[in-house]
């Protein structure tokens, strides 16, 4: 599999007080079989599942590191009521008073919701709204079944007994600390100090590591970048310096790792690219991940140096490899790649762009900019790096 450096969603990690921790225990669950198959649909490193509420169909995420969530406008059809109203953190340390509500009912194909607790939130804005995501469905609501996913084959699977699911085929096992909302936190020592690392099914990137736990010192594989590339709850991180790096070996659970890839940022998480390639049971009666091997496709990162973001519908350079004389500097506005002009786009087409990039299967791309009123061209190639 190939790293193509595109922005990151960090579309969950929101995180709440302790204070609300009963809050979300509330709600309860029926199933028409022992085992529940769901559709699961995996898409720009995401999973998706289609929800029914009231007769309306909605499209949410099935996201680990949040806790249940939906949008305004579902809030305002159907009319609930605010519990009351909480700070609510997301990935990027961006904080907002949001509206706490319940849900009465969700229906998930067969299997049925009641009375869970959710956060309401604008899914709307910025490149979120790209996604068309109407809500979550978060760790606290997921905590009430035992799951098995397995991304490759668009596959969820959900019971309340979790003797259905064959743990002998299971090798290798995660104990995890439950937040207050559910969300798993495993723990895992880096550079000789340990790390609870988000279980993070809402992050569409490999590893990452805040950057205070970062020791540049012991590795020698990396790359120096600034910018920012992820997309959390409440908008994008501040641009900051950073690196990703090869790390000999990485320890979770009960299971080594070696040549790993982790990036550095604002929060600690595991996230898609890596899940991608197990199968894996979330166990939250006994705090346990259990991962089967089904593809092994060792990270690699290739690059033309730079990514973007949309801002106000234009393209805009928002992070970049470090390198010596890289032409493109933060906040170069992009007028087009490869002859495609991208600076006149409606809200639609800029969405378009934002998910299916021009770059994405070129090795060579010219990218002209505008940089304090000039017009620059510069032609880039895609480079390997990390080997």
């Amino acid at each position: 599999m190939k790293k193509v450096l595109y922005s990151l969603f960090v579309f969950s990690m929101i995180h709440v007080s302790s204070q609300t921790k009963k809050f979300f225990l509330k709600g309860e669950v029926q199933l028409q079989h022992p085992v529940e198959k769901i559709n699961l649909r995996f898409e720009n490193n995401l999973p998706f599942v289609q929800v029914n509420i009231s007769g309306k169909f909605y499209n949410f995420l099935f996201d680990s590191g949040a806790p249940t969530v939906i949008s305004t406008a579902i809030y305002n059809e159907l009319k609930l009521k605010k519990k009351y109203k909480r700070s609510v953190g997301d990935s990027n340390n961006n904080k907002q008073q949001q509206v706490f509500t319940e849900l009465p009912e969700m229906t998930v194909d067969q299997v049925v919701f009641k009375n869970i607790g959710a956060i309401v939130l604008d899914l709307n804005s910025a490149e979120l709204g790209c996604l068309k995501v109407d809500g979550i469905i978060g760790a606290n609501q997921m905590a009430k079944l035992f799951w098995r996913i397995n991304y490759g084959e668009n596959s969820l699977e959900t019971t309340r007994e979790l003797s259905y699911f064959n743990l002998k085929d299971y090798p290798i096992i995660l104990p995890f600390d439950p937040k207050p909302q559910k969300t798993p936190v495993v723990t895992t020592p880096v550079f000789g100090k340990n790390i609870e690392v988000t279980f993070d099914t809402g992050f569409s990137g490999r590893f990452e590591i805040m950057e205070k736990n970062f020791d540049p010192s012991k590795v020698t594989h990396k790359i120096e970048t600034f910018g920012t590339r992820s997309t959390g709850a409440f908008g994008a991180a501040k641009p900051v310096a950073g690196t990703i790096f090869r790390i000999d070996s990485l320890a979770l659970g009960n299971k080594i790792f070696h040549n790993e890839m982790i990036s550095t940022g604002t929060s600690d998480l595991m996230g898609n690219e890596f899940l991608r390639d197990f199968s894996f049971i979330l166990d939250w009666k006994n705090n346990k991940i259990y991962l089967k091997s089904v593809r092994n496709t060792p990270p690699k990162l290739e690059s033309f140096g730079f990514t973007y973001r949309f801002v106000d519908q234009k393209p805009v350079v928002a992070f970049i490899f470090q390198h010596d004389n890289f032409p493109l500097k933060i906040g170069d506005s992009i007028i087009s790649i490869n002859n495609v002009r991208l600076d006149h786009l409606d809200g639609e087409t800029a969405c378009h762009y934002f998910i299916n990039r021009v770059e994405r299967d070129q090795q060579t791309i010219a990218v002209k900019v505008k940089r304090d009123g000039k017009v620059m061209e510069f032609t880039l190639d895609r480079k390997a790096y990390l080997n």
